[in-house]
This record gives C-alpha cells, sequence and structure tokens, in this order.
C-alpha cells in the first residue's frame, strides 16, 4: 500500500467584494463576531465560508468549532435554532 500524496494547494481565486449592509439577531451576530475572533477570520470571510458550504450542502464546521459555537451560543443567551428562522418577527423599535 503506497502512502497517498497531500493534495497541493490550489492557487488562489480572484474575487471582487462589495459592502453591504445586513441586519441580524443581535445576537447572532455577537456569536458570529465572536467565532470569527476564535477562528482568525474576519467576519465577512467566515459568512463567506458558511455561505458557501451551505450552497454545496456540507457542513461549514469541525467538532472543535461546533464545540466553540456552543460555547458561545451559551455566553450570549443566544437560543434560536434553525426551524426559528421563518418565524422571526422584530420588536418594534428594533434596529439598535
Amino acid at each position: 500500500m503506497t502512502a497517498k500524496k497531500p493534495a497541493p494547494n490550489p492557487a488562489p481565486r480572484e474575487i471582487e467584494r462589495i459592502q453591504t449592509g445586513v441586519r441580524l439577531e443581535k445576537r447572532l451576530l455577537k456569536v458570529l463576531k465572536g467565532l470569527a475572533q476564535y477562528l482568525d477570520l474576519s467576519l465577512g470571510d467566515l459568512l463567506e465560508g458558511i455561505a458557501l458550504h451551505a450552497l454545496e450542502n456540507k457542513p461549514p464546521f469541525k467538532r472543535q468549532t461546533l464545540d466553540k459555537i456552543a460555547q458561545l451560543r451559551r455566553v450570549y443567551g443566544f437560543d434560536l435554532v434553525a426551524a426559528d428562522s421563518h418565524r422571526l418577527r422584530e420588536t418594534e423599535g428594533g434596529g439598535g
């Protein structure tokens, strides 16, 4: 049995990014910012990675990262789940 050669690093892909104003649930944003900091990524890079994985139906996180997410959820009191995604209603004057 021969050892597998490591896959070569693919060449970087050139892209164009745009600034966007996205509104997110306050505690979700705190969890995402904390996770981005933990992973040493910008928030934008984290969101891009999550979206790219989701569009291919691939899980974006390994066990260790999921453990950190669970910790951040507890810290920020974030109790929403995927099933809540189409049932969210903003409070009056919420924009804060």
